[in-house]
């Protein structure tokens, strides 16, 4: 009789749920067998499941790919809605095809995820661009309009040269033809994977910055305006990366002023 090391050691090199060695197995009737017997088909399962969320991810990319099209890019930014720090946005082409494991919308990737999920897309995409748009380009030119310029900052990195853009909810005066994705983030697998290289370089930017300036907790909370980071505003003042055109910011960059 096979030990249980034995068989969890042959069900490991199965991949289907319909293998006969299945059927074999379910008919020993230690616990031990059993265990193994349904946390393998679990994990094949799981395997199944993540593979079919990451086909259905490449709608897009599949549509681009029957017109002839391969090089695309991902277009995604992160930064928006924070009171300090820049903007950031990513461009990302990946290979035809490509299936990054447990790749998202980078906030539905839990943050110990990140950096693994952002290493797999730096050593398989074809190309990765970013851009960044400081605070003081936010206040000249509002927030919009700086996240495009950081996109197409994104962009022109880019080496070759996209032949379609796809873009999370936004359109760009650039002369690729582009789609514009609602929520294209959770969406595309290239958008995706814009998004977890912008996430990843804006959060390692606001790390350095709470070195820079103590009392903020920019590693924490990225210059949202977390209780503790509005604490240090009030405590400290307004720092040379803090968005004076955001509230409470400008606020209190005025009341500084008429004192």
């Amino acid at each position: 009789m096979m030990t249980i090391k034995e068989i969890k050691e042959l069900l490991a090199r199965v991949n289907d749920l319909d293998n006969p060695l299945f059927l074999e197995f379910e008919k020993d009737t230690r616990s031990g067998v059993q265990k193994e017997i349904s946390k393998r088909k679990k994990a094949i399962q799981a395997e199944l499941d993540e593979n079919f969320r990451l086909e259905s991810m490449l709608s897009y990319e599949k549509e681009l790919y029957k017109q002839g099209l391969t090089l695309i890019a991902g277009v995604d930014e992160v930064g928006r809605g924070p009171l300090a720090g820049p903007v950031v946005a990513a461009a990302v082409i990946l290979p035809k095809k490509c299936k990054i494991r447990g790749l998202n919308d980078s906030k539905k990737i839990p943050k110990k995820k990140h950096l693994e999920i952002y290493q797999a897309v730096q050593d398989q995409a074809l190309a990765i661009g970013i851009g960044i748009k400081d605070n003081h380009i936010i206040d000249q030119v509002n927030i919009y309009e700086a996240t495009k310029l950081a996109m197409k900052e994104a962009i022109s990195q880019l080496s070759p040269q996209p032949e379609h853009l796809l873009i999370d909810a936004m359109k760009l005066e650039l002369p690729i033809s582009q789609t514009a994705i609602i929520k294209g983030d959770a969406n595309s697998l290239s958008i995706a994977a814009a998004s977890i290289v912008a996430k990843v370089t804006r959060d390692n930017i606001m790390k350095d910055y709470d070195n820079q300036y103590p009392g903020y907790d920019f590693r924490a909370n990225a210059g949202y305006g977390t209780a503790k980071h509005l604490e240090g505003l009030e405590k400290l003042g307004v720092t040379q990366i803090h968005r004076t055109s955001f509230e409470p910011v400008k606020t209190l960059v005025s009341t500084k002023k008429d004192k």
